[in-house]
């Protein structure tokens, strides 16, 4: 007999998520065999920006998320460099890596240790650890008290890595020094010093424990290579330029179809659906670049406030399994392991580049470049944030904004149905799930968090009815 269990809210992600499963018997296994996920706040960070002067964006998009500011401040940067026709100095693109590198790295320990660990072990007994779903835990006593130690240095260095990022940005989160044309902080030797302090202890984390941790949890649990699969279908926008020109980046732009050969991206070829969101049917399957955000509350079939985005009409997973897999670092697989391990082996080589990156900014060299932001004109910025694709599209009239949109990587993940009714990406992947207990599904909950969702960037708003 077929069970519906609904996970409201989820917890340990970044703001309101709802997950609705239905629990059936298929070949004797009990498994997820329907799956809706829903965010349940309404965003609407785009109309708050319609009027307002241009150069507003990054410090307004940025307060759309705490967790990932500094990938916003890049993408309304990012789009404002291309509707003005500026290149930056080198400079000015070492300090934007170097303060949304940290950004990343803090991310991806964050997640593995505070936001995905406890699917796997029970923490203190205490709260806000206790209460547990205490189901399938694998460890022996020893090496569990060991991974509680690893969390507990983990939160130490959560917080060096904001502290790296704040050295340049000025603070963290939500920093004032993304601007377009550049940069406005002017990096002395003393801050390159305690810059470089600071990604030495990351690097070390990284290698001597987290990494080994990730690996330790993927054999232990190498069942969850089977589990959470998904379509497949994966996308990265691309990030971390290397040169003033844009060619080369850390991690490369393009499409992975079905786990098959890596393809180019065309920005044009994105869409956002709504037929299952509270939007208004006039606003769906068009490009963002056109896109509006019109509310339709109630609607009939809807049931989450993402919009449902899709690149040449399919489904994508985003984040750092598929830039690592766009970029050909990593191609085990697509699973709720494959996750994990490929998010702790991209912090590795965001750390290391950090280094590289400090090595190479020059002290005395500019950082900036004026620029002239015209009266009227289209432009967007493609970018990536520890959780996947961000995307900033920006219209301008009377040199103010008369359009502005984003779609960020958990309105990718966590879409719902389509105006094809195909499932979103994270509803794909649970669907075939296995659950041992329908009134504790902890293995619904390591699929969902293996992707880190964050609805934050997806959602804030209610009305108090």
């Amino acid at each position: 007999m077929a069970t519906f269990t609904i996970i409201d809210p989820v917890t340990r992600i970044e703001g309101h998520m709802q997950v609705n499963v239905t629990i059936d018997a298929v070949d004797g296994v009990q498994q997820v065999v329907d799956a809706h996920v829903a965010g349940n706040l309404f965003r609407g960070f785009e109309n708050l920006l319609v009027g307002r002067e241009p150069t507003d964006a990054q410090h307004i998009t940025q307060r759309i998320c705490g967790v990932c500011p500094i990938p916003h401040a890049m993408a309304a940067v990012m789009t404002l460099d291309a509707v003005s026709k500026t290149k930056i100095p080198v400079n000015g693109l070492l300090m934007r890596n170097l303060v949304m590198g940290a950004n990343f790295v803090e991310s991806h320990i964050l997640h593995f240790y505070l936001l995905s660990a406890l699917d796997y072990i029970d923490g203190p007994a205490m709260r806000p650890w206790q209460s547990t779903w205490s189901i399938d835990r694998r460890f022996d006593t020893a090496t569990t008290n060991v991974l509680i130690g690893h969390y507990l240095k983990a939160i130490e260095m959560k917080r060096k890595g904001q502290e790296a990022a704040a050295v340049f940005g000025g603070k963290q989160p939500h920093s004032p020094a993304y601007v377009p044309g550049g940069f406005t902080n002017v990096p002395t030797q003393e801050q390159i010093t305690l810059f470089g302090q600071y990604a030495d202890e990351l690097i070390d984390f990284i290698n001597n424990i987290y990494i080994p941790d990730a690996e330790a949890l993927a054999s232990v649990y190498d069942d969850y290579k089977d589990i959470g699969k998904g379509y497949g279908n994966l996308l990265s926008f691309g990030c971390f330029d290397e040169d003033v020109k844009g060619k080369h980046r850390l991690f490369s732009r393009g499409t992975v179809m079905d786990a098959h050969k890596k393809k180019p991206l065309a920005a044009a070829k994105i869409t956002e659906h709504v037929k299952y969101g509270w939007y208004k049917a006039s606003t769906s399957n068009i490009n963002p670049s056109v896109g509006q955000t019109e509310t339709e509350y109630p609607k009939d079939n809807a049931y989450s406030w993402l919009k449902s985005p899709r690149y040449m009409k399919a489904p994508m997973e985003v984040g750092p399994l598929a830039r690592m897999w766009v970029n050909g670092d990593y191609t085990e697989g697509v699973s709720v392991m494959d996750r994990q391990l490929a998010r702790a082996y991209e912090a590795k080589k965001i750390a290391d580049a950090m280094k590289r990156w400090l090595g190479s900014v020059e002290v005395g060299n500019p950082v900036f470049v004026k620029t002239s932001i015209p009266m009227k004109g289209k432009g967007f910025g493609l970018t990536e944030a520890p959780r996947g694709a961000l995307g900033h599209w920006l219209k301008l009239e009377g040199g103010k904004i008369a359009g502005y949109q984003v779609i960020t990587p958990t309105c990718w993940n966590c879409s719902p149905r389509d105006d094809n009714n195909q499932l979103g990406p994270m509803e794909k992947a649970l669907i075939g799930t296995p659950v041992q207990d329908p009134d504790k599904p902890v293995e619904v909950l390591r699929v969902v968090h293996s992707f880190d969702p964050c609805l934050d960037c997806a959602v804030h708003a209610m009305r108090a009815k």
